[in-house]
């Protein structure tokens, strides 16, 4: 098993910043994905931000591109999510997730929430206009 604990959320001002943290613990993979995801009220969960187990390739959804970084720093086994110039519709519980297994099948990157398979209890994002 592995388990997931995300920190950081909370209110901020449209065009102000956030910093998320994720740190995973339990049983370890040898070829992983770690990503962010989010779910606002009434909608379904989304692809936010994902990196491949190396570190070396990132993914992000249209709508963060240029405004969120994903990273991870090996030596803290922690997993960041930098949110900048942060929008009223980025509002909504973020979790960070782990796939178990590649992050690219050879024709796409497995982003899809329903293809990771541990999950954070999520924080909160709220950004006020």
């Amino acid at each position: 098993q592995v388990q997931l604990a995300e920190s950081g959320g909370g209110l901020v001002q449209a065009g102000g910043s956030l910093r998320l943290s994720c740190a995973p613990s339990g049983r370890t993979f040898s070829n992983y994905a770690l990503g962010w995801f989010r779910q606002a009220p009434g909608k379904e969960r989304e692809f936010v931000a994902a990196l491949s187990w190396s570190g070396g390739v990132t993914r992000y959804a249209d709508s963060v591109k240029g405004r969120f970084t994903i990273s991870r720093d090996n030596a803290k086994n922690t997993l960041y999510l930098q949110m900048n110039s942060l929008k009223p519709e980025d509002t909504a519980v973020y979790y960070c997730a782990v796939r178990t297994g590649r992050f690219y099948s050879g024709s796409s990157y497995y982003l899809a929430p329903g293809e990771y398979d541990y999950w954070g209890q999520g924080t909160q994002v709220t950004v006020s206009s």
